[in-house]
């Protein structure tokens, strides 16, 4: 008696198309398009993993120059000015202070404009 492979494919097809639910029209129920589209969605999700991280300092970096300017500074001066006052402070950080406490990245702003001052 010759072996197929019936249970064994019908299992990876309904692995597969388990992991297409969501995807639209015939990408979720037929298995060469699901398979297609699954593919290029992790493609995707592979590199956006790694784009989020760049989009987040960009957007940190927009925060932190436009509280800067309501301080008369730029970006880049007060960046410099932290990093000779010795304080450090990541982006993320000082983009939350800026939205959420003003007066506190007031301050800082305050202590870098004195450390370049010097």
């Amino acid at each position: 008696m010759r072996v197929k492979n019936g249970m064994t494919r019908h299992r990876r097809h309904k692995k597969l198309l388990k992991q297409a639910r969501g995807f639209y029209s015939g990408r979720r129920k037929h298995f060469r398009k699901a398979k297609e589209q699954l593919e290029r969605s992790l493609v995707y999700a592979y590199r956006d993993r790694r784009q989020k991280k760049r989009d987040f300092r960009k957007l940190w970096i927009i925060r932190i120059n436009a509280a800067a300017r309501l301080n008369d500074m730029n970006y880049s001066r007060f960046m410099h000015g932290l990093k000779l006052a010795g304080i450090e402070l990541d982006r993320k950080v000082l983009a939350d202070m800026a939205m959420n406490n003003p007066a506190a990245f007031s301050k800082v702003a305050e202590a870098s404009k004195a450390a370049l001052a010097k």
